[in-house]
């Protein structure tokens, strides 16, 4: 103990909370015991910042894909943690279910991530909202929303965003609110439909203050598209732009700023064709807000790519040529590789580059893949740990042939590494293998 003293004396704390910031996650929690100055120090917002700083200069990136298991109103929602263990492929580690979203019937949409956090919520009447860390393995569940439904009536979350006011250092969330008046006292063939006609409110939640305030909306409301990609830019969440009445003759995108809790709308890009035949993604784009465009339906969709500056003008920056067996894209992966979905619903890798086509081997029941990737974070959220009866983690699952056949080859390399010490047999549950303590040995297993 006394040359551990004497050694850690002679290192500056400097250079020891230098080399501390580029460990992981995982060993930084376990140092907490070390000694109360680090722990301390690994709470600081300058720690935590450099830390989070450092994994994403290396390209230190986990990614987590969404998939479930189940149909129709059965459906059990998973998020997968995928490794490069291998290189040759992403493969899939583990399976991680939050069990308050068992009883929505549909799978959660997910927001972020934003600084190694992310929000899983439900929209319509059963609303949930869950801000997670999958590094510290911590997450909060939000209070309700603090809107009143009309008498007679109810709300819905239609959609919501979820971003860094870098001001404050607060983490928010933005929702949209439909409170829709029901009419019991006309006959029940002529009462409208619900939500005939929308009602909105905004709302924003502060991780801060850990509560909603109502905030001033008029014009323009998100008309409940489901992006697929991250459409979070610079402090600002992006939708598609609806308007009521439909259909809307100007399409526009619509934005919130998360520093002073402000909506625009800016144009879409004129590229040429109509949205009645044409879908698009938002996307985030090296810093930039970018929106793919591809056709609705074609034996083999081409994807273009436009991006937008600084003063709301749209350049092409990316046409990738008709690709057959491709339905939408998920975002970009490191070096500009593209993630992109099948009718099928499974996960491909697209190299822009060589034009080669990579699948992944993740197949989901969802109707949409979700993947994104975040770097390791501590930022902490004031919520719980994740206990073993609302997180639950398992193996992954997979019965596409071309992944399962790679997993047998390295377990069968595996299982002759060990077999080959204690004997074959052991293969199928019984045989004599060499124990070199107790020599020849019947082992059961």
């Amino acid at each position: 103990m006394k040359g551990w003293s004497r050694s850690r004396s002679e290192l500056p704390e400097v250079l020891i909370m230098e080399i501390l910031v580029r460990l992981p996650v995982k060993s930084l929690t376990r140092f907490n015991c070390v000694c109360r100055s680090w722990c301390c120090c690994f709470q600081t917002s300058n720690f935590i910042s450099k830390h989070h700083d450092i994994n994403l200069k290396n390209n230190r990136l986990n990614l987590l894909c969404t998939r479930s298991v189940g149909m129709h109103r059965n459906v059990i929602p998973y998020f997968t943690q995928l490794s490069t263990e291998h290189h040759d492929f992403l493969s899939a580690k583990h399976d991680i279910h939050f069990t308050c979203f068992e009883d929505c019937g549909y799978p959660p949409d997910v927001l972020g991530p934003r600084n190694g956090l992310l929000c899983i919520y439900t929209g319509g009447q059963r609303n949930k909202m869950v801000l997670w860390n999958p590094s510290t393995r911590e997450f909060k569940t939000l209070p309700p929303s603090s809107i009143k439904p009309p008498s007679p009536g109810y709300i819905t979350v239609d959609t919501a965003g979820f971003g860094f006011d870098s001001n404050i250092g607060d983490y928010k969330v933005v929702q949209f609110v439909d409170r829709i008046a029901l009419n019991h006292s006309l006959p029940a063939d002529e009462r409208p439909l619900p939500g005939y006609k929308y009602d909105f409110t905004a709302e924003v939640y502060s991780l801060k203050t850990d509560s909603w305030k109502e905030i001033p909306f008029t014009g323009a409301f998100p008309d409940g598209f489901h992006n697929l990609c991250d459409s979070y830019v610079n402090g600002r969440c992006y939708w598609h732009a609806g308007r009521d009445p439909l259909p809307e003759p100007d399409p526009r995108i619509l934005s919130f700023d998360m520093a002073d809790d402000t909506f625009s709308t800016c144009p879409f890009p004129d590229f040429g064709g109509s949205l009645e035949h044409y879908r698009f993604q938002l996307s985030e784009f090296y810093g930039s807000l970018g929106i793919f465009i591809f056709p609705y339906t074609a034996p083999a969709k081409s994807f273009d790519l436009w991006v937008m500056d600084g003063a709301y003008t749209w350049t092409k920056q990316l046409c990738i040529e008709p690709i057959p067996g491709v339905e939408n894209p998920l975002g970009f992966w490191t070096n500009g590789d593209l993630f992109l979905e099948t009718p099928d619903h499974q996960l491909l890798l697209f190299d822009h580059r060589t034009g080669e086509l990579k699948s992944l081997g993740i197949t989901t029941s969802l109707d949409s893949v979700r993947v994104f990737a975040y770097a390791e974070s501590l930022v902490p959220i004031n919520g719980a740990a994740e206990r073993k009866g609302s997180v639950i983690r398992q193996p992954y699952q997979n019965n596409c042939p071309e992944v399962r056949k790679k997993q047998k080859k390295y377990r069968r390399r595996d299982e002759d590494s060990f077999y080959g010490k204690i004997g074959h047999g052991h293969r199928y549950g019984y045989g004599y293998g060499y124990n070199p303590n107790h020599k020849w040995r019947n082992w059961w297993f």
